[in-house]
């Protein structure tokens, strides 16, 4: 298997297991206060829409060229810890 399939692959995967996380913050902004539900909505959001950026980058690598995908992968990667640090903070507020 060729690096830019296993680089698909694996941020593919990440992409449905932050999709399960950001569902799991759902399920806990319904049982928060009025405040906290506020704060889930923004954090949601915002998750929501890198996450789809990310999703938008990995399928611009998928139909790239070969020299054209090593310039998407470090955008890509630029998006994916933007994703995992909010992730991050978000799951550190509600634990």
């Amino acid at each position: 298997m060729d690096e830019r399939k296993e680089y698909v692959e694996k941020l593919s995967a990440q992409i449905v297991e932050w999709d399960a996380q950001i569902d799991r913050l759902k399920d806990k902004a319904e049982s928060a206060t009025p405040e906290e539900r506020f704060d889930y909505h923004n954090t949601i959001t915002a998750l929501q829409l890198k996450r789809d950026e990310a999703a938008e980058k990995l399928q611009g690598i998928s139909a790239a060229t070969d020299d054209e995908w090593e310039d998407l992968k470090t955008g890509t990667e630029q998006i994916w810890g933007e994703v995992k640090s909010i992730l991050r903070d978000a799951i550190k507020k509600v634990t």
